[in-house]
């Protein structure tokens, strides 16, 4: 796992977030082709640190300004400690706070939780937190808006960034694929993301949102990569492939998918593990 920090690590260079201006071209008769899409500047604000993660203040799609502000990090960054195989912890009181960053990366508030919403190690790898505040009362206080998660499956070869709050780094490569599963000691998760080998991801920047740089949103939480080339031990995943087969890519880093959240949750940002489409592990 892009584990919780337990001892201080090499300072890291920190990857361009530049996007390239647009350029106007020169008058001529009208070109009827389709225009790519420009891509979004994707900064710091919104992001958040923890103790010893990264993680996001995230809506959904249907999110009203007057929900209770959510933020998203790792499973195996809850404070209580790593949840067990096949265990979903919900509605469990909880104080923890996060630094909430704006787009250069500088802490502008804290957010306090109160109430761990959902978290897990199965089949995926996230926590979620319900805040003391809405998301109008950060926009107004900060002028920070929150990351849309985004209800579309990712896409293989998107463009993406990588944001750490806990090291104010960004991280830019493209998906390379998916998972159908990634086994990490004990934990196993289900049609996981990875990398293209630019993402050196490292401990501290678990729970980092993914975030296409198209559309600007969420489309998974970075979690952990093949650190020594070891076979499915603990900080070195493996892919287990429909048939069994198991591949170790050392060096190799892995994000969750997030597009299955929002159909988990309700008017008023409540979870509903019920709900119809909800795909989430259950207790």
């Amino acid at each position: 796992m892009n584990k919780p920090l337990v001892a201080a690590l090499a300072s890291l260079a920190i990857t361009g977030m530049g996007v390239a201006p647009a350029v106007a071209a020169p008058a001529a008769k009208a070109d009827a082709r389709p225009k790519a899409a420009a891509a979004v500047t994707v900064t710091f604000a919104g992001t958040v640190s923890l103790s010893n993660c990264s993680g996001s203040v995230i809506r959904f799609p249907n999110s009203a300004d007057s929900d209770p502000a959510l933020v998203l990090t790792n499973g195996h960054c809850l404070e209580t400690g790593f949840p067990d195989p096949g265990e979903v912890i919900t509605n469990q009181s909880s104080s923890r706070t996060f630094g909430l960053l704006n787009s250069a990366g500088t802490k502008v508030a804290t957010l306090r939780a109160n109430r761990v919403v959902y978290s897990t190690m199965t089949d995926t790898d996230v926590t979620i937190y319900r805040t003391t505040t809405t998301y109008a009362a950060i926009k107004s206080s900060y002028g920070i808006s929150p990351l849309t998660v985004s209800s579309a499956h990712p896409v293989a070869g998107t463009a993406i960034k990588v944001v750490s709050g806990y090291w104010k780094t960004i991280y830019s490569c493209n998906i390379d694929g998916f998972v159908y599963r990634l086994k990490e000691g004990d934990w196993t998760w289900k049609d996981s993301v990875r990398y293209t080998s630019a993402c050196d991801t490292i401990g501290g920047t678990s729970g980092s949102p993914v975030i296409d740089t198209a559309s600007g949103q969420v489309v998974a939480v970075n979690n952990t990569g093949n650190e020594d080339g070891q076979r499915c031990t603990v900080d070195n995943p493996c892919e287990v492939d429909a048939n069994g087969n198991v591949t170790v890519r050392q060096g190799i880093n892995y994000a969750e998918e997030t597009y299955i959240i929002p159909a988990c949750f309700t008017t008023g940002n409540v979870l509903n593990l019920n709900a119809s489409g909800c795909t989430l592990p259950k207790p």
